[in-house]
């Protein structure tokens, strides 16, 4: 029991971070195959561009119907990595709760 419960406490782990490098991936295959979209998110209309105004951009055009309207199988694959695995590691952090909850 305590193989998978240490197993599940990883998993979760594992899924937040594969879902923060998700959009490092998603970034750099946007910067390469799209440069005009990319430049959309990376260029603010008003004000200095900064790290932050970026990763703020790129959240929106992550949670917006943009990215799979552009086709690209990809891209796709990596948003919905990005957008599922979150779920998945609270999902695994739960189940590890209630196994110590439950197996007193």
């Amino acid at each position: 029991m305590i193989i998978l419960y240490l197993g599940l406490l990883l998993g979760g782990v594992g899924l937040f971070v594969l879902s923060y490098a998700a959009q490092f991936r998603l970034a750099a295959l946007l910067r390469r195959r799209h440069p005009q979209q990319w430049r959309i998110i990376a260029e603010p209309e008003h004000g200095k561009a900064s790290a932050w105004r970026t990763w703020i951009r790129l959240q929106h055009a992550l949670r917006s119907p943009a990215l799979p309207a552009m086709g690209d199988a990809t891209l796709n694959g990596w948003r919905r990595l990005w957008l599922y695995s979150p779920w998945l590691g609270w999902l695994c952090w739960l189940a590890a709760l209630t196994m110590r909850l439950l197996l007193r």
